[in-house]
């Protein structure tokens, strides 16, 4: 790590404890069945913006592996879905208990509670995808192939199925909320810090995974020629080991 990678971290800690002070500063939400407990969007809202610009992120650096036939986007993507994935189920985990407040259960299947939910699953089975392959090569692209296929059913769960007027008048789910501005400044302090704090504290996890990935991958070309799946070497110019510079 660089010599100002810890004064950063510790800057992140520091301004990860001044938000959670501020997070109960923030004043209660009246309008809300439990006002108190409406102070979970403050963290709800942000993990899922980080959610989709990780998943988008990632759809992008699958297209480039397929294009490019770089190992270095493939690492690009599978640490950005990690990301998008975890940051997912931050959202469903507050999402789950701001429904159980506020609307009387767990889970309504509610049409933007069921679209995420499938956008998961989606996201999750990303990962099993790349456990069903042995052979590097093989995994990359068949993750890479998943990732874009699924983009656009993802964008349309997250976009457009929602925002469907017959769909939104039946929601449970406030999703006007952000275009229209109805959050107090208070509460947009909020979601906007916790959004910065996030977004900075997963693109440090993200780039040590990459790191982490480009390590792995030039300890597999340092111990022999590679093999592709059908026993051939991949050709050269297609696919190659990656500098640790990331």
């Amino acid at each position: 790590m660089s010599r100002l990678s810890a004064p950063l971290k510790w800057l992140l800690m520091l301004a990860m404890a001044a938000m959670t002070v501020y997070y109960f500063a923030v004043p209660p939400a009246q309008s809300f069945k439990e006002p108190d407990l409406a102070r979970v969007v403050i963290f709800h809202l942000p993990c899922a913006f980080t959610c989709t610009v990780y998943f988008l992120y990632a759809s992008f650096c699958s297209g480039c592996f397929l294009a490019k036939r770089d190992l270095l986007w493939e690492h690009r993507a599978a640490a950005a879905t990690a990301a998008s994935l975890t940051t997912a189920c931050a959202t469903m985990a507050t999402g789950i208990l701001f429904s159980k407040v506020q609307w009387g259960e767990w889970w309504h299947w509610d049409a933007r509670q069921t679209s995420f939910l499938i956008v998961l699953l989606l996201l999750g089975a990303y990962f099993l995808v790349r456990i069903a392959f042995d052979e590097p090569v093989m995994r990359a692209r068949a993750a890479a192939a998943y990732s874009v296929i699924t983009a656009l059913p993802i964008v349309f769960l997250t976009f457009v199925l929602p925002r469907i007027p017959q769909v939104a008048a039946t929601s449970l789910h406030p999703s006007d909320t952000v275009q229209q501005g109805k959050f107090s400044p208070e509460y947009w302090t909020g979601v906007l810090g916790v959004f910065t704090l996030v977004m900075l504290f997963t693109t440090w996890v993200y780039r040590t995974h990459v790191h982490v990935a480009v390590l792995e991958e030039k300890d597999t070309f340092d111990d022999g020629p590679h093999k592709a799946s059908d026993g051939r070497a991949p050709a050269s110019g297609v696919v190659r080991p990656v500098r640790p510079h990331e």
